[in-house]
């Protein structure tokens, strides 16, 4: 059977346990959920601040490159043939300065298309090595095929398009060089004169793509409008321009900005954002990282949730313990009782439900207590004349044999037996409710010369009295007193069942003769017996 205390402890630890184990699997799923929302949010401001300096960039190179276009094209208004030379130079000059406050240019230029005329070229200036431009010698437009957009790009793409247009890296020429370039059209009474444009120097790109850090893994990387991937900082730049193998791992058709995809076996979790020059933004990082944060925390978590398990499940028995503890005592008292022991103490003063049953429980083992000890003495006592029965007379001698038997020294006793004379002859004559009397008043004049002694009826009509102390002292004289007192009770002026007639016997112990005291109640019977006969004698 188990205790209150397992019970208790049991039933608080399981309940601490379903509710750790309920509160751990909901803050699981929240903190993947906040892990995952978290990095969506980290993802996409790293694409959102990528796009912002990408596009901040492009502006400014684009603005600066229509602002010359815009310029070039309002000088060509009314210009004459023979002017047009005169209208080069001043771009030229306007795009030097402008050229000068743009980072990051490495060529800019103006070109002339060989059929709008064959006498001005335009310009070329580049800036390899960083100290500044100078004019290089350009390239001739007549060897290519101008309709051809595979070949000289830069300008055969915006002469095609006649829109301003950002290119994708190339290697640009005679130079060696992998660009990016803005190039806008320019016209004359919508006739095509020439582009001007700037070229950017792809590392740039590079550089400000390879500067953006998302987890430990993650990265940036540019792709065009057709998925081809055109800047990454893990795959070399040999490998990207002009090829069309290596391209964004997702569907392009996928409106979605958050994309889970497998890139050569690995799972991954990306965004993309467009740009202002037609291509895309790109950031990427592994599943497993982002994976690695959430089960981090729910890792620790865990870890937390166990160790206050653990300390609410000590602390939840020694609650137990002490709860149970008054408890156990209770048990313990009961047990007591049960096996007849009364003497008993709880301490317990709690004034709670315990505190009171204690209380409860020890006044109610005071009442059961003072009732058995009413039972015992009822138990030992005659009911109908308020003597001591035989089990009492027993009990009493099985004592004084105890004393004899250990060989205590104070063993003066003396044992007087009683009998009633004609209590036969009343119960016929007079009935038996006057026989009761008769003996009722044989034991009052019996208690009252022996008022120091128990009285004990240990038969129908037989008394004893164990005589000790003061009354074995002075036996003689109470023998004496108690044959005076019968004489006293015989009067012809009161019935006969009053006048009481009783037969006594006295003997002393006597420690040489006498093993134990049932041989001094043998002589005792004896000299009753003896007095009786005298008393029917006379």
């Amino acid at each position: 059977m188990h205790s209150i205390r397992t019970k208790i402890g049991v039933l608080i630890a399981t309940t601490i346990i379903l509710v750790t184990a309920i509160i751990t699997l909901l803050a699981v799923y929240e903190i993947k959920g906040v892990v995952d929302y978290s990095s969506k949010e980290i993802l996409m401001l790293s694409c959102e601040n990528g796009q912002k300096n990408l596009d901040t960039y492009y502006k400014s190179v684009s603005q600066s490159v229509e602002m010359i276009a815009s310029y070039a094209e309002t000088d060509l208004l009314g210009l004459s043939p023979d002017g047009f030379e005169g209208h080069v130079a001043r771009v030229d000059s306007v795009f030097m300065k402008m050229a000068d406050n743009t980072d990051g240019v490495m060529t800019y230029y103006y070109r002339i298309d060989p059929e709008f005329s064959d006498t001005v070229k335009g310009f070329w200036y580049v800036n390899l090595d960083g100290k500044g431009f100078k004019e290089h010698e350009v390239t001739d437009i007549t060897l290519y095929d101008t309709n051809d957009q595979s070949k000289l790009v830069w300008f055969t793409v915006p002469k095609a398009t006649g829109s301003p247009v950002w290119l994708p890296p190339y290697s640009t020429d005679n130079l060696d060089h992998y660009v990016i370039s803005y190039n806008v059209p320019i016209h004359k009474d919508g006739r095509f004169v020439g582009v001007i444009g700037i070229e950017i120097d792809y590392k740039t790109i590079v550089d400000t793509i390879s500067d953006i850090k998302v987890y430990k893994n993650g990265y940036a990387y540019i792709s065009d409008e057709d998925g081809n991937i055109i800047c990454h900082p893990l795959i070399n730049l040999s490998k990207l321009i002009g090829k069309t193998d290596e391209k964004v791992p997702y569907d392009m058709k996928n409106a979605n900005n958050y994309i889970n995809y497998n890139y050569k076996g690995v799972e991954k979790q990306a965004v993309w954002l467009p740009l202002s020059s037609g291509m895309r933004i790109n950031v990427a990082v592994p599943t497993s990282e982002i994976n690695a944060n959430w089960r981090d925390l729910i890792i620790r978590g865990i870890i937390v949730s166990l160790l206050l398990l653990v300390a609410s499940i000590l602390l939840t028995m020694r609650l137990a313990q002490h709860i149970t503890k008054p408890l156990k005592k209770l048990t313990e008292a009961a047990e007591k009782v049960n096996k007849g022991d009364y003497d008993i103490e709880l301490n317990y003063e709690g004034n709670d439900e315990v505190g009171i049953l204690s209380k409860t429980f020890t006044t109610l083992i005071n009442h059961i207590k003072n009732y058995v000890g009413e039972l015992s003495n009822m138990a030992y006592k005659d009911a109908l004349t308020s003597a001591y029965n035989n089990g009492a007379f027993e009990k009493r001698t099985a004592e004084i044999d105890d004393k004899i038997n250990s060989g205590d020294g104070d063993t003066d006793f003396a044992v007087c037996m009683f009998d009633c004379n004609d209590l036969k002859s009343v119960n016929d004559q007079f009935g038996h409710k006057k026989g009761d009397l008769y003996i009722k008043n044989t034991f009052e004049i019996i208690s009252d010369v022996f008022k120091n002694s128990s009285v004990f009826r240990v038969g129908g009509d037989e008394f004893a009295v164990i005589l000790t102390g003061d009354n074995y002292e002075n036996r003689e004289a109470l023998t004496q007193l108690f044959k005076a007192k019968l004489e006293e009770s015989k009067s012809s002026n009161i019935s006969r069942w009053e006048q009481i007639s009783v037969a006594i016997g006295m003997a002393e112990y006597n420690p040489k003769t006498d093993s134990c005291v049932d041989d001094v109640i043998r002589r005792a019977d004896k000299n009753m017996y003896f007095d009786k006969r005298e008393n029917k004698r006379r």
